[in-house]
């Protein structure tokens, strides 16, 4: 593990943790001090800090403190996971060392099968966690909680605002899908809009999700990263009054949405991007935090699969087409076949299952092709 990355837990909140309650979160926590590396071994999920945001000039210095204490004093649910913090990872000298950075620092965790918690920085660092899947040699699924799709403009700089066009465009290209949640109409151009579909993304407006959260479970259930622009949440709720958003998620929507990335069997690093220093907006972060650990405590270990038997098989026939839907009958979750397609650019090479909805299945039962399942074949073909 590349502990030489990450700066040692600050002694005075060292200080402040050893006050809390034996009850409280932080006393349940193993440390990254001066005196002590945490055993990863017995690791589940590790929180690591990141204070570059120079991927976004508006942006205030990074400071997780408030944050941190904020987490540490609430009280966990009936949680056996066993959780670390290893510290920050401080500013290179330049942006693409913080990059490595964090691509090392990350890579190594979910090898060892420990889902990283990124807090802090700008979103571009979002490159930096999609590179550290570039030695596990899969195929990776971002999805992004966003009011923006983040493309920049040819050869410009990655920056917050534009770090998904280089995740695109930058070999290996491991990337499979991407998905948004959350974006609104008016920050993003129609141009835009038009390449997320031409690409075969997925994208939901802001009022979707808001009018029906559940739409989002079967995304995260499909996604290996996800990636939460802070700008997305409204700043009644998240005290971010740098770049003001009168728009956007809700305090008991954005946990939601956190405890549904949690929930993911797939999910394997999470990343909180584009915050700012003030204690208020400190709440919500971990308040977001809590519900994801609270998700993964309830994950069903339904993915990856193994046996088909603990679901019940529905056949849908259509006009030359026949959709298989699987239902769990663990937690009532559906999924739908994409068939093995023989092509030299078949990126799955298998048949596999994609998460989606009941009333996709319904859907499929009134003749109707799920847009998810056409996306997915698309993909595999082109």
């Amino acid at each position: 593990m590349e502990f030489d990355f990450l700066k040692p837990v600050d002694v005075a909140l060292m200080s402040y943790v050893s006050s809390l309650s034996s009850q409280e979160l932080g006393s349940k926590i193993v440390f990254h001090t001066n005196d002590q590396v945490p055993e990863l071994s017995k690791i589940n999920l590790a929180i690591v800090g990141v204070l570059d945001n120079r991927g976004n000039a508006n942006a205030n210095l990074v400071n997780l403190t408030a944050i941190r204490k904020k987490l540490y004093a609430m009280f966990p649910g009936n949680w056996d996971a066993s959780i670390a913090d290893l510290g920050d990872i401080l500013p290179g000298e330049a942006v693409e060392d913080t990059y490595f950075a964090l691509k090392k620092v990350t890579s190594n965790l979910i090898k060892n099968k420990i889902i990283p918690i990124v807090i802090g920085g700008s979103q571009d660092l979002t490159y930096a966690l999609y590179r550290a899947y570039d030695d596990l040699e899969q195929m990776v699924n971002v999805v992004a909680v966003d009011n923006k799709f983040d493309f920049g403009k040819e050869n410009e700089t990655v920056t917050a605002n534009s770090y998904l066009s280089k995740i695109i465009i930058d070999q290996p290209n491991n990337l499979f899908n991407y998905s948004n949640i959350g974006y609104q109409t008016y920050y993003n151009s129609q141009e835009e809009i038009d390449l997320i579909q031409k690409l075969f993304f997925d994208a939901y407006r802001l009022g979707e999700i808001s009018n029906n959260i559940a739409l989002a479970e079967p995304v995260f259930r499909d996604a290996d990263l996800v990636s939460i622009d802070m700008n997305s949440v409204q700043s009644s709720f998240s005290a971010n009054m740098v770049a003001f958003e009168p728009n956007g998620f809700d305090g008991k929507e954005i946990c939601a949405l956190a405890r549904y990335a949690g929930i993911s069997d797939k999910v394997s690093s999470l990343g909180i991007f584009n915050q700012n220093s003030s204690t208020p907006e400190s709440v919500i972060i971990a308040q977001m935090i809590w519900y994801f650990i609270e998700g993964y405590h309830y994950r069903s270990k339904e993915y990856p699969f193994g046996t088909r038997t603990n679901y019940i098989k529905y056949i849908v026939p259509l006009e030359g087409e026949e959709l298989v839907f699987y239902k769990s009958d663990k937690t009532d979750r559906w999924w739908i076949e994409i068939p093995f397609i023989s092509s030299d650019h078949n990126k799955l090479k298998r048949n596999t299952l994609l998460p989606c909805s009941y009333d996709e299945y319904l859907s499929a039962c009134n003749q109707e092709i799920p847009e998810r399942w056409w996306k997915a074949q698309r993909k595999n073909i082109v």
